[in-house]
């Protein structure tokens, strides 16, 4: 454990913080495994709902830095792609 009060603080501070991330994270990687799920059961409508609104939540996971700019797009892309090839 740190001696300095300003490091101890830190140490706290990098606690909470990668608590609130993995809740983040966790939450997002759920609702990809939504879509999938639906996109597997070739339930077009409900797939473009969810990914409507997992869309800007991602976005807005790389400003926050959960994510990488590419990783975000790619995770888009790869799903945007399944749910235009349901049949």
């Amino acid at each position: 454990m740190a001696n300095i009060k300003s490091a101890k603080k830190r140490i706290l501070q990098n606690l909470k913080r990668s608590e609130v991330n993995k809740i983040r994270k966790s939450r997002l990687r759920g609702m990809i495994k939504n879509i999938i799920l639906m996109i597997n059961r070739k339930d077009s409508k409900v797939a473009k709902k969810l990914f409507s609104e997992l869309e800007p939540n991602l976005s807005k996971s790389v400003s926050i830095g959960l994510f990488k700019k590419n990783t975000v797009s790619r995770i888009l892309s790869r799903i945007s792609k399944k749910i235009k090839n349901i049949k």
